[in-house]
C-alpha cells in the first residue's frame, strides 16, 4: 500500500514539474495529444519512471526527448494509408506470435532489409507505426524483439537503422522491451554488434540473447518459430491485410468435436447446457421474488470480504469500452494441469441504447469452447460467456482472445443468418475490439472468475464457489434493479397522468357548474 502511494506521489510530481519546467518553453515541440495523455494516463507516466529507476529528473528528460521525437515522426498520425504500401509488402517488420513468457514477438527479418538513404525515413516510420499500433492495442504490454539474421551478410548491415530500433526502446517507448533475441548472427557481423552494445546500457545489454537453431527454443516455443529456426509455425507473411494475431473462431455449442474427445466433450456440453438452464431458472425465480433477492444480495455483500479470494480484485476489473463493458479487463485465469481449473467467465454489459452484436475469437481455436461465441446483447443488459478448455488441453500464456462488437440497427434481426450478414457488411471502423490474454494459476486456489466444472451442479463448498455464485447473483440483482427503476418510472408517470386527468375533469366540472348557475 505504501509503495503504491509512493508511486502515485512520483507520478504527481512528474506531471507537475513537466507542466512547470518543460511545457511553457517547448509546447510547440510537443503533440498536444501526448501532453493530454501524460496528464490522464497513470500507467504511461509510471512506465517512464520505471525505465528511469524512479529518478524524476531523468524521467523528465526522457519524456521531453520522446515527446519531441513523437512529434517529429508524427507518431499519433501514422497509419497504413500514410506509409508506402511496398513497405508492408516486403515483410521485413511485423508482429506475430508470443515468446514463452507470453510477450508479443516483433520480428525484424534482416534479409529483407537493404540500405537506401532515400527510403530510410519511411522505414523508420514503419518501426514507429508498428510500436505505436501495438502499444495502443495492448495497453503498453512489453515486446520481445527478434532479429532473424538467417541468410544475411555484409550487404544487410545498416547500423543507422539498427540504432534507431534500439533507441525506440531505450529512449522513446519506456518499459516496452523484455529481451532482444538475435538468431544466427553471421560471424562477419560480430564487429558491428560490438558497436551496437556500446549504444545499450548495462540493463539493455543483459536483454540481448544470441541464439541459434539449437537453443532459440529456450525463449520461444516451436509453435511460433518458422521451420528454418527449428519450429513448426506454418505462418507465411503476406499483405494486405495487416498481420494480426491470427484470431480464429473457437469451438462453440455446434462446433466440431474430435473423436478422441467426443465422449468428454458431449458430457461437458450437457453440463454446460444444464448450467445455463439452471441460471435461467434462477433468473425467473428471482424476478418473482424481487424483495427476497435484494435481501439475500445485501447479506451476501456484507460477507463479501470473508469469501472473496485473494486474486478477486484483479480478476473483477472491468474494461469500459464505448459499446460494451467487459469483465475481466485483461486476463482470463485458468488452472494448470495440476489444479485442473478449466473454465472462465466473461461478463459483457451493453452500455448503449441499441442491440450490440459480438463475437469471440482466439489464437488457439483447437483448445477452447466459447458459449456463446457469436451472438448479440440487448440494450442495458449483461450477458455471461463461458470459456472452457476442450478435452485434455491446458491453457498457455501465449493464448489470446479477441472480443469484437458493433452496434446493430433496430430493424436488424439477431438470428444466425442476420448476424452472419451483419459482420460481412459492418465497416471495420465501427467495430470495437478488446483483447484478453490467458494467465495460468499454479497454486491450488483459482481466481474468482475461474469456474469449477461442478460449480453449478453441487452445493458451494469453497470460498471460490461462493464468490462465483455471489457474482452471478449480483449481476441478476443489477438487472432486476434496472427493471424496478423502469417500473417505478412508469408508475410515477402514471400517477402524474392520473392527477392531470383528475385536474382536467374537475376543471371541466367546475366550468359546467358555472354555466348552469
Amino acid at each position: 500500500m505504501a509503495e503504491r502511494q509512493d508511486k502515485a506521489a512520483l507520478i504527481s510530481e512528474t506531471r507537475r514539474r513537466f507542466e512547470a519546467e518543460y511545457l511553457p518553453d517547448k509546447s510547440d515541440k510537443y503533440d498536444s495529444r501526448d501532453v493530454e495523455r501524460l496528464q490522464q494516463d497513470d500507467k504511461w507516466v509510471e512506465n517512464y519512471l520505471i525505465w528511469r529507476h524512479d529518478v524524476v529528473d531523468d524521467t523528465l528528460k526522457m519524456i521531453d526527448e520522446s515527446f519531441q521525437w513523437r512529434k517529429e515522426y508524427t507518431v499519433n498520425d501514422l497509419s497504413e494509408s500514410v506509409l508506402p504500401k511496398w513497405l508492408f509488402e516486403i515483410g521485413a517488420l511485423f508482429l506475430h506470435g508470443y515468446d514463452k513468457e507470453g510477450y508479443k514477438l516483433f520480428w525484424f527479418k534482416v534479409k529483407h532489409h537493404t540500405r537506401d538513404p532515400k527510403q530510410q525515413l519511411d522505414k523508420k516510420k514503419l518501426v514507429a507505426f508498428w510500436l505505436e499500433h501495438y502499444a495502443k492495442r495492448d495497453h503498453g504490454k512489453p515486446l520481445t524483439v527478434v532479429f532473424d539474421m538467417a541468410e544475411t551478410g555484409i550487404s544487410h548491415i545498416d547500423l543507422d537503422f539498427v540504432r534507431f530500433i534500439v533507441n525506440c526502446f531505450t529512449d522513446y517507448y519506456p518499459n516496452f522491451l523484455t529481451k532482444i533475441v538475435i538468431f544466427e548472427m553471421p560471424w562477419i557481423m560480430n564487429a558491428a554488434f560490438k558497436i551496437v552494445k556500446g549504444w545499450l546500457g548495462p540493463e539493455a545489454i543483459s536483454m540481448l540473447k544470441f541464439t541459434n537453431k539449437s537453443d532459440v527454443q529456450e525463449y520461444i516455443s516451436g509453435e511460433y518459430l518458422p521451420p528454418h529456426m527449428g519450429g513448426t509455425d506454418s505462418f507465411k507473411y503476406s499483405y494486405p491485410p495487416l498481420v494480426d494475431d491470427d484470431f480464429q473462431t473457437p469451438l462453440c455449442e455446434n462446433g466440431p468435436i474430435t473423436n478422441e474427445d467426443e465422449h468428454e466433450s458431449k458430457e461437458e456440453l450437457d453440463s454446460d447446457t444444464k448450467e445455463m438452464g439452471e441460471l435461467n431458472e434462477a433468473q425467473n425465480l428471482n424476478q418473482k421474488k424481487m424483495n427476497s433477492i435484494e435481501h439475500i444480495s445485501k447479506s451476501e455483500e456484507t460477507d463479501k470480504t470473508e469469501v472473496k479470494p485473494k486474486n478477486a480484485k484483479k480478476a473483477l476489473t472491468t474494461f469500459k469500452g464505448p459499446l460494451l463493458h467487459i469483465s475481466p479487463a485483461e486476463e482470463l485465469y485458468f488452472g494448470s494441469k495440476e489444479t485442473g481449473e478449466k473454465k472462465c467467465l466473461i461478463v459483457l454489459t451493453n452500455v448503449t441504447k441499441n442491440v450490440v452484436a459480438f463475437k469471440v475469437r482466439t489464437t488457439a481455436p483447437e483448445k477452447y469452447r466459447v458459449k456463446p461465441s457469436n451472438s448479440s446483447c440487448e440494450p442495458g443488459t449483461s450477458l455471461d460467456i463461458i470459456v472452457s478448455l476442450h478435452g485434455g488441453f491446458s491453457a498457455s500464456l501465449q493464448d489470446r482472445f479477441l472480443i469484437m462488437a458493433a452496434e446493430m440497427d433496430q430493424s436488424s434481426g439477431a438470428g444466425a443468418p442476420e448476424l452472419t450478414q451483419f459482420w460481412k457488411d459492418v465497416p471495420r471502423t465501427k467495430v470495437m475490439e478488446h483483447r484478453l490474454r490467458c494467465h495460468v494459476i499454479e497454486s491450488s486456489k483459482p481466481s474468482s472468475l475461474t469456474l469449477k466444472d461442478n460449480a453449478f451442479n453441487v452445493p458451494a463448498k469453497t470460498n471460490e464457489d461462493l464468490h462465483i455464485q455471489l457474482t452471478r447473483l449480483l449481476q441478476i440483482n443489477k438487472r432486476l434493479e434496472e427493471q424496478m427503476n423502469r417500473c417505478l418510472w412508469f408508475q410515477q408517470l402514471s400517477v402524474v397522468l392520473s392527477l392531470l386527468s383528475v385536474t382536467v375533469a374537475a376543471f371541466c366540472f367546475y366550468l359546467a357548474s358555472a354555466q348552469r348557475s
